[in-house]
């Protein structure tokens, strides 16, 4: 199995909000950046540190980075620390499904999984996802993002919710949902897919925010290409780093999520 971390955002929101948040030194020059991925947030180790470590205990032993061409300070950090993955460029920042798609030449033809940069994923649930057979994903319940993440109740709102069928995969995926009680299932970009999930990247049109989404791409592929995505649900926490008043709670959840 290969992992692919999108890594190749501009993190505006980031920089938007660096100059109003209590961060050290090291931290403030990272958020200035925008490159979320490369924050200190334990000692001596930045999250793309953590995120690899996750990522190759639980068995991905092959990961891919994809970046954009302005981000050669991912690359210059991850030859000094001696991390042992691929690149792949994403030329312009057009959106999640452009970035899987910059990946094909990495994964060929065999399934990979998708994690974003800016998560700290549980580490079971990775495992959960390599050892599965086909297209899947993890759905993490709202009150676990809640109590054991760093994600606090007004922003759950802002993920995809997860609609599943009776034999337990994916029906939909709902943007930005209207209601959500402590049973509802979020996806936080945890994916496995098979090499079909390009087609769909490649069908879709830019969406409202002028971005070609994953989430469209892998409703595309339910509707249009008979995909089926198995759905594992996760009591479970994940650390979100989206913006720089992410990394308080980042760091009063970390010590007790590793």
């Amino acid at each position: 199995m290969k992992a692919v971390i999108l890594a190749g955002g501009l993190g505006r929101r980031f920089q938007a909000t660096s100059g109003a948040v209590p961060l050290n030194g090291k931290q403030l020059a990272v958020a200035s950046t925008g490159i979320k991925s490369l924050m200190p947030v334990a000692a001596d180790k930045t999250l793309l540190d953590l995120s690899i470590e996750r990522l190759v205990g639980a068995g991905f032993l092959d990961i891919c980075l994809v970046v954009g061409p302005h981000n050669q300070a991912i690359g210059n950090h991850c030859e000094t620390r001696g991390h042992n993955v691929s690149f792949a460029i994403q030329a312009e920042p057009k959106g999640t499904a452009d970035a899987v798609l910059a990946a094909e030449s990495f994964t060929k033809e065999v399934d990979f999984l998708v994690v974003n940069s800016d998560n700290l994923y549980p580490q079971a649930a990775l495992t959960q996802l390599r050892e599965c057979h086909g297209p899947a994903l993890v759905a993490f319940t709202r009150l676990g993002l809640v109590k054991r993440g760093n994600i606090v109740p007004q922003k759950i709102g802002a993920f995809a919710a997860v609609e599943t069928d009776a034999r337990g995969c994916l029906r939909r995926i709902v943007e930005k949902p209207d209601t959500l009680d402590d049973t509802s299932l979020i996806s936080m970009n945890c994916w496995r897919f098979s090499a079909q999930i390009y087609q769909a990247c490649l069908a879709i049109s830019v969406s409202q925010r002028g971005e070609l989404e994953l989430p469209t791409a892998v409703q595309f592929a339910i509707d249009h290409l008979g995909a089926q995505f198995q759905t594992f649900r996760s009591e479970d926490g994940v650390l979100d780093l989206t913006t720089c008043w992410d990394a308080i709670g980042f760091a009063s959840k970390l010590e007790a999520f590793l």
